[in-house]
This record gives structure tokens, sequence and C-alpha cells, in this order.
């Protein structure tokens, strides 16, 4: 009997070890909320233009479509031949367009074909770095037999350093803004917690001679280009810390 009960007593000192020894929850105190301040900051950049892109184009049209490419072959490379005797590289010329279309007019009366012409449109795309002789490179062109010419796009080639610049300014402007806030409101600033930017680059257009596709007169003097200016906006947004 005393084997039995000295193994009874191990049973029973075992089952409270484990009881002991079991699962425990703990319940903590949810963290905090983290008190944050978000501005937002601006810079712009004015840029003269030093680069344009345009649109040269010939428009024929003839009674058949042999005669209409034929015609419009001799035109454009004629054209081809002003922009490069103006100073284009060759590789700042794109073909970007080439059709040929039937146009067919209809009799009001008895709505039969009255007549069938072909009109051919072969479209080359410029890129022009000499902005001071742009005037009479498109003076060129028109003379040469170009009579679609638009969309004149200005722009800045390298926009390295003045994306910095802008960014720059931004980042001021939103440090300013924030210890601004931060000193009317009695808090203090800590470390930033997230930052982002956008660029915003508006490329002015202008349109030259519209996208007709009649025959112009070539202009007696140099076409009048005005570049203006671009601006170049950087927006940053920041969001600090508050101690």
């Amino acid at each position: 009997m005393r084997i039995k009960f000295v193994l009874l007593s191990a049973i029973l000192a075992a089952a409270l070890g484990l009881s002991a020894c079991g699962p425990t929850t703990v319940v903590s105190n949810p963290s905090p909320t983290l008190r944050t301040m978000s501005v937002t900051g601006t810079g712009m950049v004015y840029l003269t233009p030093d680069i344009a892109y345009v649109n040269i184009g010939v428009h024929t049209e003839k009674p058949t479509a042999t005669e209409a490419v034929s015609a419009n072959n001799d035109q454009t490379t004629q054209v081809i031949a002003a922009l490069k005797n103006a100073g284009v590289d060759p590789k700042d010329i794109r073909t970007t367009n080439f059709s040929i279309n039937p146009n067919t007019q209809y009799d009001p009366q008895s709505g039969k074909t009255a007549t069938t012409t072909y009109v051919v449109d072969n479209t080359v795309y410029v890129t022009v770095h000499q902005l001071d002789k742009l005037g009479d490179l498109l003076d060129a062109t028109v003379q040469a037999g170009a009579n679609n010419i638009n969309s004149i796009q200005f722009d800045v080639f390298d926009k390295t350093t003045a994306l910095k610049q802008a960014r720059d300014q931004a980042v001021k402007d939103a440090q300013g803004q924030a210890q601004g806030l931060a000193a009317a409101s009695g808090v203090t600033l800590g470390d930033v917690q997230t930052i982002s930017f956008t660029n915003n680059i508006p490329q002015p257009v202008t349109d030259m001679y519209g996208k007709g596709g009649g025959a112009i007169n070539a202009p007696v003097a140099a076409v009048p280009i005005s570049t203006g200016q671009l601006t170049l906006t950087v927006t940053v947004d920041m969001t600090y810390l508050l101690k």
C-alpha cells in the first residue's frame, strides 16, 4: 500500500506541474497612434526653349494614284533637300505618315459617282536645334513645296539642372511650411516619414499655317516665331513625425 501511495503522489505532483506550465494569455496595451503632419511644397523654374519639333508635310491630289504619288515624291524630295540645306541633320528628319486615299465626288442629283481623284500625304517630323533659324527654315520648306505645316512644339533639350533646382525649391518650401505650422501649433517636428514628388513640364504648341491640304503661297519674309518660356514645376509631398 505504501508503494501505491507514493506513485499516486508522484502522479498528482506531475499533473500540478503541467497545469502550472499551461498556456497563459498576456494582454498588452495597444501602441499609441503616431501623430504626423503632411505638407506640400512647390518649386518652379522658367526655361527658354532651345529646341523645336515640327510636322512638315506635302499634300497632292491628282486624277490617278500614280500621278499623285509621283508628284508628291518630287515635292517631298525637294522639301527634304531644303531642310538639309538649312542645316537640319538627316537623323533629325523622320517620316511619320505616308498615305494614299481616293477622293470621290458624287453628283448631288443622281447620287452617282462624278469624279474620283487620289490624295497623297507625306509628313516628316523634324527636330530643329537652331531656333534662331526656324523662321527661315519654314520659309524655305514652303518655297520647296511643303503645304502642310503644323504642331510646332518647343522644348528644352536638357532639363537635368532645372529639375534639380525645382526639386530643391519644392523641398525648402515644404520644410518652411512644416516649421511654420509646428511653431504655430506648439509642437515639435520629428523625422521625415515619407517624401514623394511629381514633375509637371507643360509644352506650348503653336499651329503654323493650319492643317489644310491646299497650296500655300510662300511668304515674302521669314516666318516670325515666338518661343516664349516653359514653366517646369515640381511638387513635393512630405510627412513629418510630431514629437
